[in-house]
């Protein structure tokens, strides 16, 4: 017994929509994705003035506000992926007195992902 085409193209695309819907979208289906390691800057601000929070990307040079830290406080922020380059990233961190004109930056240090870097405001 022959088959008609257009009995054999039917059953053939049934064929490929019943295996299509058993196969795993994935090889690694279940399988947690790899998590993306965050930087944090953890900021100690022993002033009594509040201060804005900004991240320079030395070879750029372009200012980024990251937050706000309290005064007498410490404040965690994140510093966003897009600042960060692959390998590690000179930056500078810029503390900005709210209200003042007192601003003071910190030297260029070298940040790769998933650092916690640490600054510290003193008081006065």
């Amino acid at each position: 017994m022959r088959l008609k085409p257009l009995t054999l193209v039917l059953a053939l695309g049934c064929l490929g929509a019943v295996s299509a819907c058993t196969r795993s979208s994935s090889t690694n289906a279940g399988a947690p994705a790899a998590p993306v390691p965050v930087t944090t800057l953890e900021v100690t601000n022993q002033d009594f003035l509040d201060m804005d929070i900004y991240v320079i990307s030395a070879p750029i040079g372009t200012r980024l506000r990251l937050g706000t830290a309290r005064g007498n406080t410490t404040t965690k922020l994140t510093i966003p992926e897009s600042v960060l380059l692959s390998g590690g990233t000179p930056l500078k961190f810029l503390a900005d007195p709210v209200g003042r004109t007192r601003t003071s930056v910190s030297s260029s240090i070298v940040v790769n992902r998933g650092d916690i870097v640490t600054l510290r405001i003193p008081p006065g």
